[in-house]
């Protein structure tokens, strides 16, 4: 690389970029050689009270680019340093003005069991699994971003690399290197296309404040993805995470059903994890998802606890235990799909998964959509996206308002009766849930000291009856008889007690 001439580098990038948004920075450099493991390049941004580095990458014909998400507001400074001497020492310098409207930073753990952005709004995961959407043609993403719009997911799963498995048996348009499954794959280069094309639809997930929880690994191949080898995992991890980081709405998952890759040990998974952690300096959430045993997600670097069910039946009722044993946020991101498949994972009711969704609500979690109707050109939306046809999105959302009307804006687990779970705020918003239980009337308990709102939830049917207040510790509640009722106590403030 001593032929380059520093000179000859040609440096483009904006004057202004919004909190939160994407800095780009692009450059001229060395297309000779192989620039994708040849050179190495990096930025260290400075706000006047600390540096930030961050990791370039090379996005073909002789351009290279760095992305950078401000996390404040006002002046900033860059240099850049490189193996290349074109690109070593450029420096510069921008402003970072106010978020645009919608824009909230990053999602973090908050109040050790939940979720808020950087700015502190509260967040809830309301999320679905859409695996191999980004992978199909143009006509499936584009339905499936309108879905999407339409929609109240705040969520998606989505995997990096193609996915083969039932119902999943075409062909991607694009790969990530260049070469064939046939005549192998030149794990040393990338094809820019198929990255820009994921990125695209990354930020337009962000574009409707939908998170993206992007899946770097996964066991469902034919192509030889999930067997690289060390050397290929490590550059492709580290060349993802410096091309998506800089996006606000990325979340990190290492692998879904990590256990089911069976060329990776837990060593592997610890050193891609610890790539991931080195080239995000921004902290984004980051996982690991299971199909049979779990990972030990006490790990440091495991921000929140992404789980597959253990039980054909039984999994958002663990909900609590899990938060207690670890410690962490408990995503449930598949409890089964609503759907008619022949597979058992896939073929749930409506009803089932919004029950479940509610169980694992009121113990303090979040249990995830996802559906999985047969159609006849088999575009299944927990694989290929497209459009919804079930009847749990709805309800799940306004499980979500029900949340949202707490004071906390979350729910965690309280003390419970044996047959009906109780979350909420104690002696503020309290819920009680009978799942598939339909009782005609419910003694309940009332916290002390205050006087309570009680209303009857029919979760399915998404009504709210007001039935009465009450000052009493005890009371009998008339209930329909129906499954999947609520009865919510909310304390009254004192003027409103006191009137």
């Amino acid at each position: 690389m001593d032929r380059d001439d520093k000179s000859t580098a040609g440096i483009r990038h904006g004057e202004r970029c919004a909190r939160w948004d994407v800095f780009e920075i692009e450059m001229d450099g060395p297309p000779h050689g192989n620039p994708f493991t040849d050179v190495e390049l990096g930025v260290t941004f400075s706000d006047g009270q600390r540096e930030l580095r961050v990791g370039g990458f090379y996005d073909g014909e002789g351009t290279y680019r760095i992305r950078f998400m401000p996390d404040a507001e006002g002046p900033w400074t860059f240099v850049t340093s490189s193996t290349a001497r074109s690109l070593d020492g450029l420096s510069g310098r921008f402003v970072s003005g106010p978020a645009a409207p919608g824009l909230h930073g990053p999602v973090r753990v908050a109040d050790r069991y939940h979720f808020a952005y950087a700015d502190g709004t509260r967040y809830l995961p309301l999320g679905t699994t859409a695996y191999a959407w980004t992978h199909q043609v143009e006509r499936l993403r584009a339905a499936t971003r309108h879905t999407l719009a339409a929609s109240r997911f705040t969520k998606v799963r989505m995997c990096l690399l193609p996915k083969a498995y039932l119902y999943n048996t075409g062909e991607p348009e694009l790969y990530p290197f260049p070469g064939s499954a046939a005549d192998g794959w030149d794990t040393t280069r990338f094809d820019t296309r198929f990255f820009r094309r994921f990125e695209d639809e990354v930020r337009a997930l962000r574009d409707m404040g939908i998170e993206a929880d992007v899946i770097l690994f996964h066991p469902y191949d034919r192509w030889g993805f999930s067997a690289l080898g060390p050397a290929a995992d490590d550059r492709l991890t580290r060349y993802v995470v410096r091309r998506l980081s800089a996006l606000s709405n990325v979340w990190w998952s290492m692998a879904n059903e990590y256990d089911l890759v069976g060329t990776k040990t837990e060593d592997d998974w610890e050193r891609l994890a610890g790539i991931v952690a080195e080239e995000d300096p921004y902290g984004h959430l980051h996982s690991i998802h299971n199909c049979g045993p779990f990972y030990d997600h006490a790990k440091p670097w495991i921000t929140h606890c992404s789980i597959q069910r253990v039980d054909v039946y039984r999994t958002a009722e663990n909900t609590d235990t899990w938060r207690t044993q670890w410690g962490k946020p408990v995503v449930v991101d598949e409890c089964g799909y609503e759907g008619d498949i022949d597979q058992g994972w896939g073929n749930i009711t409506g009803e089932e998964l919004v029950r479940r969704c509610w169980e694992g609500a009121v113990r303090g979690g979040y249990v995830q959509h996802g559906e999985t109707y047969l159609n006849d050109p088999e575009e299944l939306w927990w694989s290929k996206g497209g459009e919804l046809v079930g009847t749990s999105p709805e309800r799940i959302a306004f499980l979500h308002d029900v949340i949202r009307q707490s004071p906390t804006g979350v729910l965690d687990p309280l003390p419970s009766d044996w047959d009906a779970p109780r979350g909420g705020v104690h002696g503020a918003y309290e819920l009680i849930y009978f799942g598939f239980n339909r009782p005609r009337f419910r003694n309940i308990s009332v916290p002390a000291h205050g006087r309570f709102a009680i209303d009857v939830i029919d979760t399915w049917a998404m009504t709210i009856d007001h039935v009465g207040v009450t000052a009493n510790t005890s009371l009998r509640v008339e209930l329909p008889g129906r499954p999947y009722m609520a009865i919510r106590l909310t304390r009254l403030p004192d003027d409103a007690a006191a009137g």
